[in-house]
């Protein structure tokens, strides 16, 4: 399976660039916030595959223009075949704007999704727009990361944790990616590809 993930900047090869026939194998698409929704409406279309998405702290038109064709999964537990997907918007508050959460808040939403967590036997797929706390984060308030969120990983050891917020110029695709225990925690600023074989047993093993 393939799986396009987009967070914080319009990329040219996603958009005004965009070749159809390089993208036509993408299964799933999932955005981590800071994107213009038509953005996430013309990369559903025009891949013609499900997108998921959380909101950004800079996601403040979402609430009137909705992309269209997309799924928010803030708060929320989806199955895409054998995937188990949840997804948690925002980052730390810094200013009172919309989409910004205390740690005690953010630790909030998490306890509001254990119960589907413990019925659907774990999760496969994290999605943020923040990261985890001393896992590619800042020590600005703004991009500060949620402790949280590690403690989401320590507990239920999901295949990939992916978020955005953190703008980094890679020159290499190794350096998005920290090991955690069996999870990988993926920096998803621009886009990246995911690509899992068969079945997840392939990531955790």
């Amino acid at each position: 399976m393939k799986i396009l993930t987009v967070s914080d900047i319009v990329v040219p090869a996603l958009y005004n660039d965009f070749e159809e026939e390089k993208f036509m194998d993408v299964d799933l698409i999932l955005s981590c916030g800071d994107l213009p929704p038509e953005y996430l409406s013309f990369l559903a279309a025009k891949i013609n595959a499900p997108l998921y998405y959380v909101k950004g702290n800079h996601d403040i038109r979402y609430e009137t223009k909705p992309p269209a064709g997309c799924q928010n999964i803030d708060e929320k537990l989806v199955k895409f075949k054998w995937l188990r997907i949840i997804g948690l918007e925002g980052s730390r508050w810094y200013n009172g704007n919309q989409n910004q959460y205390t740690e005690a808040a953010m630790r909030s939403k998490i306890r509001r999704i254990r119960y589907g967590l413990w019925r659907s036997g774990g999760v496969d797929i994290v999605i943020t727009h923040a990261s985890p706390r001393f896992i590619h984060d800042a020590d600005d308030l703004c991009h500060r990361g949620f402790k949280c969120f590690r403690d989401l990983i320590d507990r239920y050891k999901p295949a990939c944790f992916i978020h955005g917020h953190i703008h980094t110029n890679f020159t290499h695709e190794s350096q998005r990616t920290t090991i955690i225990d069996r999870t990988e925690v993926i920096n998803t600023f621009g886009w990246y590809i995911l690509n899992i074989e068969l079945s997840l047993q392939d990531l955790k093993s």
